[in-house]
């Protein structure tokens, strides 16, 4: 593994995920707004939020930016493999090791 290809993938695979991550973000605010009339919490630690209303904010949020920033990793390692024609240097197989 090269040390270029290597930061290469680090910088790729870091604006993907905030990428991602900022795309989830706008959509949460947007969805969450929809779904109960109010901006979602600022601080869901704030004892002045619900206690419902914060475990749902922290458990929707965590969930889906998880998920839309694995999705863009997935991409970017595509993206990186079409480009390269391997995998990004965290992604590749050991083959050393046997079974």
């Amino acid at each position: 593994m090269s040390d270029d290809s290597s930061k290469v993938w680090t910088v790729f695979s870091l604006v993907a995920g905030l990428g991602g991550a900022a795309i989830a973000k706008k959509a949460l605010n947007s969805g969450w707004k929809v779904a109960t009339g109010k901006e979602p919490p600022e601080n869901p630690a704030d004892p002045d939020i619900d206690l419902w209303e914060a475990v749902a904010w922290a458990v929707v949020s965590g969930t889906a930016v998880a998920l839309v920033r694995m999705a863009a990793m997935r991409r970017a390692a595509s993206y990186y493999r079409r480009s390269t024609g391997q995998l990004p240097p965290p992604l590749r197989k050991d083959n050393s090791i046997t079974g």
